[in-house]
């Protein structure tokens, strides 16, 4: 699954969200949220396979943090499409000008 299509469900865009503010362990990822922790565990395990999150172990706790590559690699396609659209509106405006 891609970046775009795992963003697609809020749960999960909340997931990252909440990410963004630092690294937390699963258990209080799942206790931010309304539904199962076996629900939030499939939202990571997606996230995961996304490369929006990766996952560390520390002793008894698995800890979920934003993957920095993954997250990039949305954030600069979203900057291409701005510069697209950029470039189409200064050309509409030179157009309109004329």
């Amino acid at each position: 699954m891609n970046g775009f299509a795992a963003l697609a469900d809020p749960t999960r865009r909340r997931i990252i969200e909440t990410l963004a503010h630092g690294p937390l362990p699963s258990g209080e990822i799942a206790s931010r949220f309304d539904i199962s922790a076996p629900a939030i565990s499939q939202h990571l395990k997606t996230l995961r396979a996304a490369k929006l999150v990766r996952v560390r172990v520390e002793a008894q706790w698995r800890i979920y943090e934003l993957d920095k590559e993954g997250v990039d690699e949305l954030a600069n396609w979203v900057d291409e499409l701005k510069r697209f659209w950029a470039n189409k509106s200064d050309a509409l405006d030179v157009a309109l000008h004329e």
